[in-house]
This record gives structure tokens, C-alpha cells and sequence, in this order.
């Protein structure tokens, strides 16, 4: 499924610019955790291609991910631990992460954890433990976006009057995309909730802004990250 086609019209994800990485040492034991942004499945299995041959010589490299609006994709690897102690925890962690109070929308996100055996047999209930509080420490840390999609809407009006325009729509919290400027007029394109309450409460602000002289359309989506709030 299409981003553009999932029922969700808003998750939670990693903030873009690059892997992020925390550790924990439980009982002698390394638990090595990165966490990655990634839209499909073969970035979030690039990962841990990438840590396999970073910490090559480490006994384990777990992996869960789970990517889409509607979380329609989920795996995990228990890599050689026991079978459902290494990578179904660190999947559940991710799902059951609240990103706001009651709310569990995290997706888009590819968590690996290397772990560097210390000697001391943790045995199935510790791994279980030590996997899933190596996700969630390192989600503690992480910083997480609001991506949401929206209706991007144009509006074409008069050269001098598209500062003023634009500067009241920013000051009513309006999102901002890309602004055009073509021989007779300028195109304000703004971005919106996908949703028709929503892009009716936006063409009514351009009516009144322009006293009706100017209508808003509907063109297509984007998917655009916001700060959490």
C-alpha cells in the first residue's frame, strides 16, 4: 500500500538526519542499539547489513521494523538467540511505544541490537528483558516527528497583495508550501489536513482574506514532518 492510499493520515516517526545509537550493559553483556528512519523494507534490512559488517565480530545483530502509516509492515530476527526472545520484543517495543498519551502510532523505524555476549547466561525471561528495554532505552533518547499528510491547495492572487496574504496565513499558523510567481499573478500553495472539514475551513480563510476574489484548490498530498506537540 501506496502512502498516499493508508488509512492512517498521520504517525509517528524518527526525526530525519541519520542512525541513532544507544547502549546498555546488562550482566557483562553489550546491548548495542541503533535505531534507523526507514520508508521501506529494504532500508530498514540495510541496517543491519550495515551493523553486520560494522560489528563484525559480535555474536548477534536482532532486528525489528515496522514501516507504513498503517504499520502493514512488521519482521523481526531473533539471529540466533532463542527462538521469540530477541526480535518479538523489540518489535513489541516499538509497536506498543506511546508517542502521546494512549496513543501508539511509531512506524517507519528499523531498530537493530548488536549484542556482545559477556560471559554470563542471562537465560530466556533476562533476554527478553535486556532486548525490549535496549529499544525502549534508546527510544527514550530518540527524537521523534509528527509526519502527517496533507492536502496541499493553491490559490492564485494579485502580485501585491501576496505578501500581505502570505504573512497573515503564516500568522494563523497556516503551513506554508511552496510559493509560485507567474506573469499575472502569484500561486500561495498551502498545505492543509487531509480531511474536507479542513480544506473547507481553509478555502473560507482565503474568501475572507481576499474578500472573495480568490479561491482555493484542491490538488494533491504530501507527506510533511512536523514537531510532536
Amino acid at each position: 500500500m501506496q502512502e498516499q492510499d493508508s488509512r492512517a493520515t498521520s504517525y509517528t516517526t524518527l526525526a530525519s538526519g541519520g542512525d541513532f545509537r544507544h547502549e546498555l550493559e546488562i550482566k557483562r553483556s553489550r546491548f548495542i542499539t541503533v535505531l534507523r528512519r526507514a520508508g521501506t523494507e529494504e532500508e530498514a534490512r540495510d541496517l543491519v547489513a550495515v551493523l553486520r559488517r560494522g560489528f563484525h565480530d559480535a555474536r548477534h545483530h536482532c532486528s525489528a521494523f515496522v514501516i507504513g502509516p498503517d504499520r502493514s509492515i512488521q519482521r523481526s530476527s531473533d539471529d540466533g538467540e532463542p527462538a521469540g526472545t530477541a526480535g518479538i520484543p523489540m518489535l513489541e517495543a516499538l509497536l506498543k511505544r506511546e508517542t502521546t498519551p494512549g496513543v501508539s502510532d511509531l512506524s517507519d523505524v528499523s531498530a537493530v541490537v548488536v549484542r556482545y555476549f559477556g560471559g554470563v547466561l542471562l537465560g530466556a525471561g533476562g533476554l527478553v528483558r535486556a532486548y525490549s528495554e535496549s529499544v525502549s532505552a534508546a527510544l527514550d533518547l530518540a527524537p521523534l516527528v509528527r509526519r502527517s499528510r496533507l492536502r496541499i491547495c493553491s490559490a492564485a492572487v494579485p502580485h501585491a497583495a501576496a505578501g500581505r496574504l502570505e504573512n497573515e496565513l503564516r500568522d494563523a499558523g497556516t503551513v506554508m508550501a511552496e510559493t509560485s510567481y507567474q506573469d499575472r499573478h502569484t500561486v500561495l500553495r498551502i498545505a492543509v489536513p487531509d480531511h474536507a472539514d479542513a480544506i473547507a475551513a481553509a478555502s473560507d480563510r482565503i474568501l475572507q482574506l481576499t474578500a472573495g476574489s480568490a479561491g482555493l484548490t484542491a490538488d494533491g498530498t504530501e507527506w510533511i514532518d512536523e514537531p510532536l506537540t
